[in-house]
């Protein structure tokens, strides 16, 4: 099993995205790369904490690579947007590629390169080690199964899609 930590805006959507992907095992919301220790989710909307909203996505490596999730990721974001996703302002908001491992970095770096021959501004994705994560409060966990209805940046026929996408390059 692999791991992966992904900010895509709101942790809402982005995690309920992910999940719908087939080889995604486990997902958690929660706050990387800050400066205090166990911030709550009231401390990082203050824009003060460093944190960006954060999925945790463990994946089955036999099912899905870690090329496919970041393509599946670009899907999902606005790659060229500062500090916001959707209605959604600040650092909190943040999109960011943050690994545990230094062989992830040249394949992360090989999709980005790619997705910039896409875009005609430059990619404002953060690219960095992980250095903390803190799992979010449990309400925040699979906050689009508990509440159907509830906010979301994405829009409805993106999970769908996730549904539906295959990685061709598995066996």
């Amino acid at each position: 099993m692999k791991e992966i930590y992904l900010a895509g805006g709101c942790f809402w959507g982005t995690e309920h995205f992910f999940k719908q992907i087939d080889g995604v095992l486990e997902t958690k919301v929660g706050f990387a790369n800050g400066h205090t220790e166990n911030p709550t989710y009231k401390e990082v909307c203050t824009d003060t904490t460093g944190f960006a909203e954060t999925v945790y996505i463990k994946y089955d490596e036999m099912k899905i690579h870690l090329e496919f999730l970041l393509n599946m990721y670009f899907k999902a974001i606005d790659p060229i947007s500062l500090n916001k996703q959707g209605g959604d302002c600040g650092t909190q908001y943040r999109t960011g590629v943050y690994y545990t491992s230094k062989d992830q970095l040249p394949v992360i770096e090989k999709i980005f390169n790619q997705q910039q021959k896409e875009l005609s501004q430059p990619i404002a994705v953060e690219i960095k080690a992980l250095h903390n994560f803190y799992v979010a409060e449990e309400f925040h966990q699979d906050y689009l199964d508990k509440n159907p209805n509830g906010y979301c940046h994405l829009p409805l026929a993106l999970f769908e899609f996730a549904r539906k996408a295959k990685d061709k390059g598995t066996l």
